[in-house]
């Protein structure tokens, strides 16, 4: 599994709920990479056999399903996570550590934290971030409210700091959750970007530096730092440098506003990006296309 940001990573364990009567379980896709078959076990002991149906890496999001017989199972109330507001209580359930049936609690600390200020970049989610106590063997619990809902999914904590967890909000889940239940693939469109933020200050800044290897223009905008081969974004002529100011006519100023727009448009769409190169201002019609996971 990967390292970093994550710091969830007792190989081979994590956490989970059952959110439908036929036995399927919500967890991290982290938690079961690369896993057929996964053992599941309840509070009360008794353990299952479990296969995973689907998984998707952007959202960091799996579904199991249990080979359950004749049992009756617990099934989690699912939540309304567009409800929650900062400051509500945030009760975390899971294994941290191997420690079964563990609960912490806290409160909502921030709603929508984006993946990249969360550090983790390399995903597409708006995070719930929490002070109860997160750890190593939660991903993949329930985070619940007062009432005992799920409001979100624990999945990751930072390293380099303390009483701060992020979780993905349930209505996330919601949205992909039967699909991957069927085993489908879920598609997310992309331009081929990698992207910063950048602002007429910090332009100038590195436009002062002699040590500096490009020009920047002085603007407020999402900085494109590099350019994926073959891509959408190469195939339509963008290059490193190139700031972006408005995608649709709609001002963008930080990345996850960038990746936001692209998400919702969908894919084999085309996107008409205002980009500033240079001293100049430029339209580019950018086509997107379908993210492939890494193999």
């Amino acid at each position: 599994m990967p390292q970093g940001p994550y710091e969830e990573r007792l190989r081979g364990q994590g956490s989970g709920f059952i959110f439908s009567t036929d036995g399927l379980v919500l967890t991290n896709a982290h938690v079961v990479d690369q896993a057929d078959r996964v053992t599941v076990k309840l509070k009360d002991g008794r353990s299952f056999d479990g296969e995973v149906r689907g998984t998707d890496e952007v959202t960091d999001l799996a579904v199991v399903k249990i080979s359950m017989g004749n049992d009756r199972l617990p099934v989690a109330n699912l939540g309304d996570s567009n409800e929650v507001q900062v400051g509500d209580w945030a009760i975390a359930v899971g294994n941290p550590l191997g420690l079964d049936n563990t609960v912490t609690l806290g409160i909502v600390s921030t709603l929508n934290r984006s993946s990249a200020a969360a550090g983790i970049p390399d995903k597409r989610l708006d995070f719930i971030q929490t002070d109860a106590a997160i750890n190593p063997g939660n991903s993949g619990g329930p985070l619940l409210d007062a009432q005992g809902s799920v409001i979100g999914i624990n999945t990751a904590i930072r390293a380099n700091a303390n009483g701060i967890g992020f979780a993905i909000p349930i209505n996330t889940a919601k949205q992909i959750a039967e699909q991957l239940a069927r085993g489908e693939r879920i598609a997310h469109p992309y331009l081929g970007v990698q992207i910063a933020a950048i602002t007429p200050e910090a332009a100038r800044q590195n436009n002062n530096d002699p040590n500096s290897t490009i020009l920047l223009p002085e603007v407020d905008g999402v900085l494109i730092v590099g350019i994926v081969p073959n891509s959408p974004a190469a195939q339509a002529g963008l290059r490193r440098g190139d700031v972006i100011t408005q995608v649709g006519g709609q001002t963008v100023t930080q990345p996850e506003q960038l990746q936001d727009l692209v998400e919702s448009t969908g894919l084999n769409q085309t996107l008409r990006l205002t980009v500033r190169r240079g001293d100049r201002t430029q339209q580019f019609s950018v086509r997107t296309a379908e993210l492939q996971a890494e193999s």
